[in-house]
């Protein structure tokens, strides 16, 4: 529904340094419509990049009066909260934007355009919930296995370590290559950015395989696609990794994990294991001893943003003596050296 040419605003009050703050972050670091704003009264008359130095500057401002002052035309929920929950009282602001004429984007599992549709005051203005599925797949049946290209999927340790952004990384370093890739969002903020995928926390279990296979078996015809992971198998709350593995069929994968981290992020009593074993883990849970393509890990994508430059160096060049494999920080160093192995094998 987000054309290109549209101008957006995106409201995180109170959650511009929140960790939920990840779907903002992703669409103003990959988005491709001009950015007005940000709305965050706390730190409003800033600039993002005064909090964010590697994201593009877009002013942050006090409220949505001021977006609108600045021609925005759709206002994006920039949040991925645990539970999927639009807080309540960002309710009045989705009523206003609406009864102003802004379309609204919402990555959240509460759905908004049944209840609100009613307020929509223009013709071309919508409601887009990205968290509803748009086909009911088939049971999955290891199709993508037959496939003759590559197929990368990220997949962590945790909930928000850098699957997506990895992932996204490694598509703008496809293009710059010029390889035949396409990419295969699995999240709210992939389908905003690129305007496809599968949501596929939305998708009933037993349909989440062939969820995933469909999309690969849509992007046949791409020498590589890329697969935005979601979960981890070490999450007790996490059933999203087994249906991204057995519905792609993976032939590499890259490990995601954030750098500071020794436990999850919640629950914190779970502890992460040594990398080189749980990379072993996820290889042969993808190969499962030769009944499906052998998956090989091509590198560790560490997002080190809680540490400082020298701190992060140190822990990267530690990861890659213990995992034995490429390592970096795919926004403040890229991902040239994991990917040019997808150039050879």
């Amino acid at each position: 529904m987000l054309k290109t040419n549209q101008k957006v605003a995106i409201y995180m009050e109170g959650h511009i340094q929140s960790e939920y703050g990840k779907m903002g972050m992703g669409v103003l670091r990959y988005l491709e419509n001009k950015i007005v704003c940000v709305i965050d009264s706390k730190f409003s008359n800033s600039n993002i990049n005064d909090h964010y130095p590697n994201l593009k500057p877009v002013p942050i401002v006090n409220d949505l009066e001021s977006a609108i002052q600045l021609e925005a035309e759709v206002l994006i929920l920039g949040i991925a909260p645990s539970g999927g929950k639009v807080p309540s009282d960002w309710y009045p602001i989705i009523k206003l934007a609406l009864s102003k004429g802004l379309s609204i984007i919402n990555g959240l599992h509460d759905l908004l355009e049944n209840r609100f549709r009613n307020l929509i005051t223009k013709k071309n203005q919508w409601i887009w919930d990205v968290r509803v599925p748009n086909f009911v797949p088939e049971i999955a049946t290891g199709k993508a296995a037959k496939l003759n290209n590559k197929r990368l999927l990220m997949v962590g340790t945790d909930m928000a370590c850098g699957k997506m952004t990895t992932a996204l990384e490694v598509l703008t370093w496809s293009k710059k290559n010029k390889l035949k890739s396409g990419f295969i969002a699995t999240g709210q903020i992939g389908i905003t950015i690129t305007g496809d995928g599968i949501p596929l926390d939305a998708f009933k279990v037993d349909h989440a395989c062939g969820a995933v296979e469909r999309k690969v078996l849509e992007y046949c015809e791409n020498d590589l696609i890329i697969i935005e992971g979601q979960g981890s198998l070490l999450h007790p709350g996490s059933t999203a990794t087994l249906p991204l593995i057995r519905g792609s069929c993976p032939t590499h994968l890259i490990l995601c994990h954030r750098a500071e981290k020794q436990n999850l992020r919640y629950p914190e009593n779970i502890k992460i294991p040594n990398l080189k074993k749980f990379i072993e883990l996820n290889e042969n849970l993808a190969h499962v001893f030769g009944s499906f393509p052998l998956s090989k890990c091509i590198g560790v994508s560490l997002n080190t943003s809680k540490l400082d430059e020298n701190e992060a160096k140190k822990v990267i060049n530690e990861t890659a003596k213990i995992t034995r494999l490429p390592v970096t920080d795919p926004v403040r160093y890229g991902v040239d050296e994991i990917c040019l192995s997808l150039l050879t094998y």
